[in-house]
């Protein structure tokens, strides 16, 4: 017996979806436009409050204007550092605590991902976080940025569950072969977890790049801004100290509309240069340690 497969055309149904889907497409990409129009317009072209869609006239002044500032370089180390220093750590961290968790033996198993848990459900709130910062020295340094976002529960939640899905078969032959859980960890569960540890290096990159608040409020010394940081100064005062603190001694040489933009496309551009690279490990890393309960 052979069935026929007919193929229907859309439905009206179908039409209203694709065309909802479309709009809300533009409408997402439209602001993206506009940026990057702006921030390669000629600033002798520019006109302000008029909508770029493509630049009149081609330019990168704005973006040697911005890279020649002090304060964007500093800037742009400073969450750089962050970045980096931070996610390392917090792969570090998440990984060997989530492995420690997978073990039914370790002592307190129970009560240490039961607070793990509270922790997800429950939060000190941003007073109690300041006053621990401050009366740890961390005030005003890379590290306030850092140590108290090691990990969290949600991250340690996932990764216990994808590294609970791994075979234990390998993990025993490996102990009978006379390796030591570390030995075993390094060896056999690292490489096995690369799925899930460059989704998450995406995740806490993505994270610590885009930091504003904690940077508010823990960093007060404008030379160890982060970009997310100036970039608000930036943006939101119209003035020319909006100017003056990206290093501007003439507000005048470059409108300023032009110089916002073009440190917005700066601050896109490294994670827009690394997310490829780590997009095709998304769905294996995170539905694995999704679905596993």
């Amino acid at each position: 017996m052979s069935f026929v497969v007919q193929k229907k055309g859309l439905t009206l149904f179908d039409w209203i979806n694709y065309s909802l889907v479309a709009l809300i497409s533009l409408a997402c990409i439209f602001p993206f436009l506009y940026v990057f129009s702006v921030s390669f317009t000629d600033p002798k072209v520019y006109v302000p409050l008029k909508f770029y869609l493509f630049p009149e006239k081609w330019s990168l002044e704005s973006y040697r204007y911005i890279l020649s500032t002090n304060s964007f370089i500093n800037a742009f180390k400073s969450t750089l550092f962050i970045t980096v220093v931070g996610t390392i750590l917090n792969i570090i961290v998440s990984f060997t605590m989530a492995y420690g968790l997978t073990k039914r033996s370790l002592p307190g198993h129970k009560w240490i991902m039961g607070l793990v848990i509270f922790t997800l459900v429950f939060s000190a709130g941003i007073i109690p976080n300041y006053l621990l910062v401050k009366e740890l020295g961390l005030l005003n340094s890379y590290w306030s940025m850092i140590l108290p976002g090691l990990t969290n529960a949600w991250s340690l939640i996932v990764i216990k569950s994808f590294l609970e899905s791994l075979p234990s078969e390998l993990e025993d032959a490996a102990q009978i072969d006379g390796c030591s859980d570390l030995t075993a960890f390094f060896r056999i569960i690292v490489p096995l977890s690369m799925p899930a540890i460059a989704t998450f290096t995406l995740f806490f990159a993505v994270g610590h790049w885009n930091a504003y608040f904690n940077a508010l409020i823990y960093l007060s010394d404008s030379s160890k801004w982060t970009l997310q940081l100036l970039i608000k100064t930036l943006v939101i005062d119209s003035n020319s100290v909006a100017v003056a603190q990206a290093g501007a001694s003439d507000e005048s040489v470059v409108p300023q509309e032009t110089i916002r933009m073009a440190s917005i496309v700066l601050a896109m551009v490294p994670i827009l240069i690394v997310y490829p690279f780590l997009q095709k490990h998304f769905a294996k890393g995170v539905m694995i340690g999704s679905v596993k309960g």
